[in-house]
């Protein structure tokens, strides 16, 4: 029997991560879970998977990645930066906290993590970083959104640049811009809101990307929407 696979998920407490935690189990990888809640995943009790508490802002939680990887795997096959956080205020509304709030965890923090599990990394890794439609140039804007959609458009030229920094050496590194999907975080910024995708149907589609999609692309913006344009 081989060497199971490995794959870092953060932001697992709930929607698509949540259900992500799952679906990897369910194919025999080893998971790494994080979270700053670990009360939901931790109560699945499913095989192959760990669990830390993790705050993509909380500069130790960095270290605790690094050890565990170290002690346990030694390599990590994918990494999903999945953890996200949003805010829905006019612009007028918003202050210098709110847009720091926000650019720390989807970009500032997500790009530590990143830092710190590439070494971990063969040529045939896989980054799959979460972005957003909103953060996708041309696409349909949505008043209130604006630390949220530029600091996820951050991230898919950030991914970008990443992709070209290790084409030689891997991994590789892809970005995917979801549409609405009907989770919890939305339906706290905009009540009532009816999603055209599950969390389980967007986590499905993650699920197979990030096992596969490297092997066609590298610095790649997917867009995941039925939304025009």
């Amino acid at each position: 029997m081989g060497v199971k696979k490995t794959v870092i998920i953060t932001g697992t407490s709930r929607g698509i991560g949540y259900e992500l935690v799952s679906l990897f189990s369910n194919a025999n990888y080893n998971v790494l879970a994080l979270s700053r809640n670990t009360g939901p995943i931790t109560k699945l009790d499913l095989k192959n998977v760990s669990v830390i508490p993790y705050d993509l802002n909380d500069s130790t939680g960095y270290i605790k990645v690094k050890d565990f990887i170290s002690k346990n795997w030694r390599n990590v096959d994918i990494l999903i930066n999945n953890a996200g956080a949003i805010i829905n205020k006019p612009f007028s509304q918003t202050n210098y906290e709110d847009f720091k709030t926000l650019y720390g965890t989807n970009v500032f923090g997500l790009a530590e993590l990143t830092r710190h599990v590439i070494p971990f990394m063969s040529e045939d890794g896989h980054v799959v970083n979460i972005s957003s439609m909103g953060g996708v140039q041309g696409s349909m804007k949505f008043s209130g959104l604006s630390a949220y959609s530029s600091s996820k458009g951050a991230l898919i030229t950030l991914t970008e640049l990443l992709a070209e920094e290790y084409k030689n050496s891997g991994p590789s590194f892809n970005v995917l811009a979801l549409g609405a999907v009907q989770t919890e975080m939305l339906d706290e910024v905009f009540p009532g809101y009816n999603a055209p995708n599950t969390a389980a149907e967007m986590a499905s589609q993650i699920f197979q990307f990030s096992i596969s999609g490297h092997k066609f692309y590298n610095g790649k913006l997917i867009q995941i929407s039925k939304s025009t344009p």
